[in-house]
């Protein structure tokens, strides 16, 4: 039990109904999950509204409600606490529930389009080979030192953030690095949190369907940026049109990183292959196991928050040489008859094209490439003909196909991809529904020393059709379809 006053420190108070001196038991923002004791704070969401479920939470036991519009009927015996945003206040009581654990670690937030998963996975990587203790919160999973909990959103709501926080600290944790997507920010999820970085990658068409212009959605990333602290730092890449964007306003230390632009963490790719990448950074040579130049912008971005986390320089890059790449993100396998398939959780059209451009690099144009691409329901539209024309024109053979369709008829789907085609490649595409049949069908079609693309899912293993969710995991699925090929 805590005290509703020390709960509600640092939130901003409009009225406050009844004493604030009770003792609660624990905070909800989902009126089926209060209990005796609870506060119950009513934020209105996309889907629902909190406000209308007051009266439920308090038939349920609430001893206290935070909102941000009184009730017209005021129950006797509950406090209501009305304050100007309902989701920041979630998010300080948050962190004053659990006792602010974000202090009393290194919480190091990313964001941008593409590579939060990897940048984020590598640094918890490198940091617990160094030595130390650390924590994860992304999109694939989350790590409380070495015990992984199942992921549900890239950014996790402010209880759930907190409540592994909090985790961290007690198992000894000194960092934590940390998906921030724009969902998250706009929704006030990383309120009360205390920053020791923050990370900004690129900047590309996404989640339109959620910000309604382009502007929306890097001023929303930005203002994770403006909100850093004075002895934190701002780590962007220069080389994106935004990344200056994004130190504007921010009172942290700010640093740039590019390989194109002058900047204060600056690589040169001097080899790229299947097998890894060789980079001169800050006039240091070191080999790592991951591929393309997308990589080398994460890597970049990971050298960078080391240095400033307290690394030395040259053990940093002994580290990077060590570390692994991240599930589903241009992970690939090569069958006995010599076809490679990658599978890579590009679903984005900036992302698949670096993903098909990696390639590009890499093969001898002997090979034929066939790429496997959809696009998700309930989503962005207007990237669909995009993805589309980006997989048509640059792959021998593409294959359009489902992704996650949702409630959105994978046929429609299809469709709105197929008016991004030009003519002149037309007949290098073709459409199956079936995701397995997809993969199965660009696994008769390879022949010795092809490469196979399956775009989109990556590191997912399940798909979702109708509110359902149905296993499926692309590597399993082409390492079993190329194993029977092969028999």
């Amino acid at each position: 039990m805590m005290l509703l006053r020390d709960i509600l420190y640092k939130t901003s108070l409009e009225a406050v109904s009844g004493p604030t001196d009770i003792a609660v038991a624990k905070i909800e923002f989902d009126s089926r999950l209060v209990a005796q004791d609870d506060v119950f704070v009513a934020i209105k969401g996309t889907v629902s509204d909190g406000h209308a479920f007051i009266g439920k939470a308090i038939a349920q036991g609430a001893k206290a409600i935070v909102c941000e519009t009184l009730p017209e009927e005021i129950a006797e015996g509950v406090t209501y606490v009305e304050v100007k945003s309902a989701s920041a206040a979630l998010a300080y009581m948050a962190s004053n529930y659990y006792g602010n654990p974000s202090e009393q670690l290194k919480l190091v937030g990313i964001t941008g389009t593409n590579g939060k998963t990897t940048i984020a996975t590598l640094l918890y990587q490198l940091f617990m080979n160094a030595g130390f203790k650390a924590g994860l919160l992304s999109t694939v999973k989350i790590m409380v030192d070495k015990t992984e909990y199942k992921a549900t959103h890239t950014t996790p709501d402010s209880l759930t953030i907190n409540k592994y926080l909090r985790m961290m600290v007690d198992a000894g944790a000194d960092y934590c690095f940390m998906e921030v997507s724009s969902h998250g920010i706009h929704q006030n999820r990383t309120e009360g949190l205390q920053f020791a970085g923050g990370i900004f990658t690129n900047l590309s068409h996404d989640h339109l369907d959620y910000h309604s212009t382009f502007a929306e959605y890097r001023d929303v990333k930005k203002s994770f940026f403006d909100h850093l602290p004075r002895q934190a730092f701002a780590l962007v890449n220069v080389d994106d049109k935004n990344g200056l964007v994004m130190l504007q306003n921010t009172i942290a230390k700010k640093l740039t990183y590019g390989l194109k632009t002058y900047a204060d963490y600056k690589a040169q790719i001097l080899e790229n292959q299947l097998s890894g990448l060789l980079l001169k950074i800050n006039n240091e040579e070191v080999w790592v196991k991951l591929i393309g130049t997308f990589n080398a912008y994460n890597l970049l971005a990971i050298y960078g928050a080391a240095v400033n986390l307290g690394l030395e320089d040259r053990e940093v890059l002994r580290l990077m040489s060590e570390l692994e790449s991240v599930s589903g993100r241009f992970q690939f396998i090569v069958s006995e008859t010599n076809v490679t398939a990658i599978v890579d959780y590009a679903h984005t059209p900036d992302a698949l094209e670096n993903v098909l451009n990696t390639i590009e690099n890499i093969r001898t144009r002997n090979e034929k490439l066939i790429t496997i691409v959809g696009c998700g329901g309930d989503r962005d539209k207007t990237k669909r003909p995009v993805m589309a024309h980006i997989a048509s024109s640059m792959s021998d053979q593409a294959i359009f196909t489902s992704d996650n369709p949702r409630s959105e008829a994978p046929e429609d789907i299809i469709e709105d991809m197929e008016k991004g085609v030009e003519p002149q490649n037309y007949k290098k595409t073709v459409a199956v529904v079936d995701r397995r049949q997809a993969i199965k069908i660009a696994c008769q079609l390879a022949r010795p020393n092809d490469i196979i693309l399956i775009a989109g899912k990556g590191h997912e293993t399940y798909q979702e059709i109708k509110g359902v969710k149905y296993d499926f995991d692309d590597m399993e699925t082409v390492k079993e379809i190329l194993g029977q090929l092969n028999k």
